[in-house]
């Protein structure tokens, strides 16, 4: 394998045509909201009468903007979420890209060095779980190391979040910069239940969605 030199200046998912893709440092919540429903609801039938569209556009772009605005405070690069119109509109699940900075370790002469060992990054994850009962294991995505974890997030009508929700998240070492994490956070409700028999099948779409995932230069 070629040694990496420098970090990679993006990614590469397959994902099916009725994901989008939102950037979400734009800062412009609800023209991306707005122009993403309208491009979805142009698609609908010319048959289908306004007057019951228009109230469910307005709620489709409601959603957005409460989808965009959490991942701009979690200071997210960018969100997916599955925009489908044939039969209705599925807003049960997303997934959130960020990045972040794993605390480094101090070596044996005192000197900060960057945590890549990892059995030491599943310590640190797992501590950061507050105790919740989460699964954890690590391996490789496009040969870096990868650790993942998967848990139920209980309700929080508070934050909008009315269902409890099952969450996978892939923690990816960036090649290059050992202090660089890649953070991928897919979230389901499932049918209504975060441990139903589509939440399962949703968890497994997203894991092969995962195996997919390549580093790009440019």
């Amino acid at each position: 394998m070629t040694e990496v030199t420098s970090p990679p200046t993006g990614y590469r998912l397959l994902l099916p045509s009725d994901w989008v893709q939102i950037p979400v440092r734009q800062g412009r919540a609800e023209e991306t909201a707005h122009r993403i429903a309208a491009e979805a609801f142009a698609r609908v039938p010319s048959d289908v009468p306004r007057d019951k569209l228009t109230p469910l556009r307005l709620e489709v772009e409601r959603r957005l903007r409460a989808a965009i605005a959490d991942a701009q405070r979690a200071k997210a690069l960018e969100i997916y979420l599955p925009m489908r119109l044939s039969g209705d509109i599925n807003l049960g699940a997303s997934i959130v890209i960020s990045k972040a900075l794993l605390p480094s370790r101090s070596a044996p002469d005192g000197s900060s060095v960057a945590t890549s060992d990892p059995a030491e990054v599943a310590v640190q994850l797992l501590a950061r779980s507050n105790g919740t009962d989460w699964d954890l294991r690590s391996g490789e995505i496009d040969g870096a190391l990868a650790v993942r974890q998967e848990g139920v997030t209980p309700a929080d009508p508070g934050r909008g979040a009315d269902l409890a929700g099952r969450s996978v998240r892939y923690t990816v070492s960036v090649p290059g910069n050992p202090s660089q994490w890649f953070l991928a956070v897919f979230s389901t409700t499932g049918a209504g239940d975060p441990r139903d028999d589509l939440a399962d099948a949703l968890v497994e779409w997203f894991d092969a969605l995962m195996a997919t995932f390549r580093w790009s230069w440019a």
